[in-house]
């Protein structure tokens, strides 16, 4: 058995490739636009790594999603939690639950996925702003 991806459904494409892309930093790997079926999908990785890819699911005809606590979380490695959080602030993101213990953040798409991000090693130092900073909305 192998991972091949994990698949989320999303309502406008040029605000979550802004998400997913342009603030966190992943990579579009390819396209495919189906007629018949009415859907594109958008295939993502972090880095290059094809081996764990995200699915992005654009359905042509409008339909309302939940916020979909029940899926769970997308979690990525970052190699400095507290700086990938600044640059995701910078650009208009709210950080859920900052990274107070250095280690773990949380933060969430325009479609309302949660998404983890793990500092890579171990803890970094705890330091402010974000020893004190506090929870914002779910996450």
């Amino acid at each position: 058995m192998k991972y091949l991806h994990t698949m989320v459904r999303i309502s406008d494409v040029d605000k979550s490739l802004d998400f997913y892309c342009s603030k966190l930093g992943l990579q579009e790997v390819r396209r495919r636009e189906d007629e018949a079926g009415r859907f594109t999908l958008i295939f993502l990785s972090a880095g290059g790594d094809e081996n764990a890819l995200l699915e992005l699911t654009y359905n042509w005809d409008p339909e309302q999603y939940g916020e979909g606590r029940n899926f769970g979380h997308l979690a990525y490695e970052v190699d400095d939690i507290y700086e990938t959080c600044r640059k995701l602030m910078d650009g208009g993101v709210t950080i859920n639950r900052p990274p107070r213990d250095g280690r773990m953040a949380f933060i969430r798409s325009p479609d309302n996925v949660s998404i983890e991000l793990l500092q890579k090693g171990g803890s970094l130092e705890k330091k402010e702003p974000w020893a004190s900073m506090e929870n914002s909305g779910k996450w």
